[in-house]
C-alpha cells in the first residue's frame, strides 16, 4: 500500500528532522529565553523564542518565512531498541494489574519504526457489569487532548489558515485581561505551550464546580496575572481551548469537527470520539471508577472537562492511540508533515516542577520543557516527548522516544496510580537502562500524575449522578 510504503521510506527522527526545527513567527512579542540543560548533549537545544523573533533559527540560520529553518542537530541516529525489550513482558505486567481487579480495567499501545508492536485491553469496562476491555474499546483521554489541539492548529499554520503569532484578539474580540495591552499580545503559540501570563489552572476549581466554560472566558478579563503572555509557564485548561475557538473563527468549523476531519479520519481512528456524547455513543467503552468502601466504584462520566474540547475532550482506544502514535513518530508525512511535527515537538518554555513528583520523575527526569501541546523531557540523557492526563474515573499517559523511533500509550479508567509505573518500565528496557521496580514504588497514588496536569484525585463521586458498584482492590 502507498502509506506502508511511506512509513517504510521515511524516517524523520533517523533524519534528524525533529531535532529543532520551527516554523514560529511570533513577531515583537516579549519573550524570555529558555535554559535547557539536557543530560545528553545530542538532545536538542529548544529555541529561544527572542531569536525567533529575530526569525532565527537554533543554530543561527534565518527561518524562512513561515517555512523551516535548517535542523539544530542533523546527528541524531535512531538505535535498536536494547536487547532487554520485550513487549511480552510488558502485556504480562499490564494484565497483572487488573488481576483480582486491583485497576479495574486498562489499555495499552506500543509502536515501533512504524509498526504496532502491541494494540490491546486489559481487565473490565464496568464492575458493574463487566465486559472485558479490548484494543477498540473507548477510553477518556483528558489532558491528552492538548495534543491533538496543537497538532490541528499546525495543520491550519500549514495551510496559511492561522499563524502561530496570529493573535487571539484577533479572532476573539472580547477576549480580555487584567492588563489590557497583555491581552493583546497573546498568540496562538502562547495558548497552546501554556504563556498566557496567568497563574496556574485558573478557574479549574470552578469548573469543577460547573460553571459554564463562556462565562469562565469572560472571567479572565479578572484573573490575576503572573508574568507578560509569553515569558513564563502556567498550565491552563480554560485559557488553553480559546484555542477551539480560534479555530472557529479562522475556519467557520466547529473545533470537533475539525479534528475528526483533519486528524481521526485521516489516520484511521476509527473508535476516536470527542465529547460525552461520543464516548457514551461508542459501541464499547470503559466506565470512569473512583475508590468507595470496600472497592471501586463505577460512575457516569463527570461532564464538567468535556466543555473544554481542546484541553480535554477526545476519547480514544488503543488502537486510535496505536496510529496517533504511528502519525506523531513521522510515519505519516501524508497527514502530518515532518517538519510539522518538529515544530510541535519543540520546546518553548521551561517546566522545571515536572522534575519533581514520582520516583521515576525525580530519578530520571533531568529537564524538562513545554511545547505546542506535548511536554519534552530529557529522560536520563534521551529525549522523550510525552503528556499525561487526568480526570475524574480516567488516567492515561503518552511518551514517545525519537531516539528509539518509540512511542507508548497507557490508559485506564480509574484513578489508580499504579499503572503509572509501567511507562518508565518500557522506557528504562528502552534504552537498556537498569529496571527500577516503579511498579511497586509509585503505589496507588502517585502524586507526579497530578503534578504533571494540575488535576487532582477526584472525590467527588456523589456529583456522578450514578449507581456504584464495587469490586474490592488489592
Amino acid at each position: 500500500m502507498k502509506r506502508d510504503l511511506s512509513r517504510r521510506s521515511l524516517n524523520p527522527w533517523r533524519l534528524g528532522a525533529l531535532a529543532g526545527l520551527l516554523t514560529l513567527t511570533l513577531g515583537s512579542t516579549a519573550q524570555t529565553s529558555l535554559r535547557w540543560q539536557p543530560a545528553n548533549p545530542s538532545l536538542p537545544t529548544p529555541v529561544s523564542t527572542d531569536a525567533v523573533a529575530r526569525g532565527q533559527g537554533v543554530d543561527g540560520t534565518a527561518l524562512q518565512g513561515l517555512g523551516i529553518g535548517a535542523p539544530a542537530n542533523t546527528n541524531l541516529r535512531v538505535q535498536p531498541l536494547a536487547a532487554g525489550f520485550d513487549v511480552q513482558q510488558f502485556e504480562a505486567m499490564a494484565q497483572a494489574m487488573v488481576a483480582d481487579q486491583r485497576i479495574p480495567g486498562m489499555a495499552m499501545a506500543i509502536v515501533h519504526n512504524g509498526q504496532i508492536l502491541s494494540a490491546r485491553g486489559y481487565g473490565i469496562t464496568d464492575v458493574r457489569n463487566a465486559e472485558a476491555i479490548d484494543a477498540h474499546t473507548v477510553f477518556r483521554l483528558a489532558s491528552l487532548s492538548k495534543s491533538f489541539a496543537g497538532t490541528l492548529t499546525g495543520l491550519l499554520v500549514n495551510d496559511g489558515t492561522l499563524r502561530w503569532d496570529s493573535k487571539v484578539v484577533d479572532y476573539m474580540p472580547g477576549f480580555q485581561m487584567v492588563d489590557a495591552n497583555a491581552a493583546r499580545t497573546v498568540t496562538v503559540a502562547d495558548v497552546l505551550s501554556h504563556r498566557v501570563g496567568l497563574g496556574h489552572n485558573t478557574y479549574d476549581r470552578d469548573l469543577e464546580n460547573y460553571a459554564d466554560y463562556r462565562v469562565l472566558t469572560q472571567k479572565l478579563a479578572y484573573a490575576p496575572m503572573t508574568c507578560q503572555p509569553g515569558t513564563c509557564y502556567g498550565y491552563q485548561n480554560i485559557a488553553f481551548s480559546l484555542i477551539g475557538d480560534v479555530v472557529f473563527a479562522a475556519t467557520g468549523d466547529f473545533y470537533s469537527q475539525e479534528v475528526q476531519r483533519r486528524l481521526f479520519k485521516p489516520l484511521g481512528m476509527n473508535d476516536a470520539s470527542l465529547g460525552l456524547e461520543g464516548i457514551t455513543a461508542s459501541a464499547r467503552w470503559a466506565k470512569p471508577h473512583v475508590r468507595a468502601r470496600g472497592g471501586w466504584a463505577s460512575v457516569t462520566p463527570k461532564p464538567t472537562y468535556y466543555q473544554l474540547p481542546p484541553a480535554a475532550g477526545v476519547n480514544a482506544s488503543a488502537s486510535d492511540m496505536a496510529q496517533w502514535l504511528i502519525a506523531q513518530t513521522g510515519h505519516r508525512p501524508d497527514v502530518l508533515p515532518l517538519p510539522l511535527l518538529a515544530t510541535l515537538h519543540q520546546p518553548l518554555v521551561d517546566t522545571p516542577s515536572e522534575i519533581r513528583g514520582s520516583s521515576w520523575r525525580r530519578q530520571r527526569i533531568g529537564s524538562a520543557g513545554y511545547a505546542l501541546g506535548w511536554r519534552v523531557f530529557d529522560y536520563a540523557g534521551h529525549r522523550v516527548v510525552f503528556h499525561a492526563g487526568a480526570v475524574q474515573g480516567y488516567r492515561g499517559m503518552v511518551a514517545m522516544m525519537p531516539e528509539r523511533d518509540l512511542g507508548i500509550a497507557v490508559l485506564w479508567n480509574s484513578e489508580s496510580g499504579l499503572p503509572t509505573g509501567l511507562l518508565p518500565t518500557i522506557l528504562d528496557r528502552a534504552i537498556g537502562m537498569p529496571v527500577q521496580r516503579w511498579l511497586d514504588v509509585d503505589g496507588f497514588d502517585d502524586p507526579g500524575l497530578y503534578a504533571s496536569e494540575g488535576v487532582g484525585p477526584a472525590r467527588d463521586v456523589n456529583g456522578s449522578n450514578a449507581q456504584k458498584s464495587t469490586a474490592a482492590p488489592r
